[in-house]
């Protein structure tokens, strides 16, 4: 993809200068331990790592690298508010799908049409990839888990599938969910902060979203790839 753009050519740094950008960014390197190690350790949740992460980086910019002043804070402030209002929107539209999906019944309907295909554990689990793809189009990764999750999960430890890989099959999917349009709540963010028009930034997107759905069907052929670890790990 970067040879079709018009890229200067780099020149390679001496080792003094890279060391010096190193330092240079070890705040910025301190983020992800942060909010991993913090997850990892059970000192905050998820979504407590968002908040955590927002105020150290406020933290670091307003009083190690000093690129902010305070003046500044409220206009921060009202750009992250228009963000987060077009998510919200988003996640208003998804949740009105999901409750017309739960009044029409659909996860029993599911249930009704896996039942069948517990005997064919690939096979299961290439349908309900499907499903979740179509389904992730119209709706957010939480009320997908939600409405799903307790449907597929039973049918597939029944099929003899390992909890851990459905479970990472399912929030991939998901992923993948979160990127592919109409809803595309992570596509919107991204069209906001960068301020780009939608199909720029679906254009952009769409090479990696084919790559996803790639990597999703062999882990679908070959499960192989996620179990073996996990067994080795525990």
């Amino acid at each position: 993809m970067l040879r079709k753009m018009d890229l200067p050519e780099g020149q390679p740094l001496p080792m003094q200068e890279r060391l010096r950008a190193t330092v240079q960014a070890f705040w910025a390197m301190l983020m992800p331990l942060i909010i991993i190690g913090g997850m990892k350790t059970g000192i905050f949740t998820p979504t407590e790592a968002a908040v955590v992460a927002a105020f150290y980086a406020l933290f670091v910019a307003l009083f190690v690298h000093r690129e902010m002043k305070l003046a500044e804070i409220h206009g921060v402030l009202v750009r992250a508010a228009k963000t987060t209002a077009i998510v919200m929107f988003l996640c208003a539209g998804a949740q009105v799908a999901s409750y017309m999906i739960t009044l029409a019944d659909l996860p029993g309907t599911l249930t009704n049409w896996l039942g069948p295909l517990v005997e064919s554990p690939k096979l299961l689990m290439a349908v309900m990839m499907v499903v979740l793809v179509i389904v992730g189009t119209a709706l957010d990764l939480t009320p997908t888990i939600l409405i799903f999750a307790p449907v597929m999960l039973p049918i597939a430890v029944k099929a003899g599938i390992d909890p851990v890989y459905f479970g990472l099959m399912f929030v991939l999917n998901g992923a993948i969910g979160l990127i592919t349009p109409p809803v595309g709540t992570v596509l919107n963010v991204v069209a906001g902060v960068g301020r780009l028009p939608l199909h720029r930034v679906i254009q952009g997107v769409n090479p990696f979203l084919i790559t996803y759905v790639l990597i999703l069907i062999l882990f679908v052929l070959f499960p192989q790839i996620v179990t073996a670890p996990v067994a080795w790990m525990r």
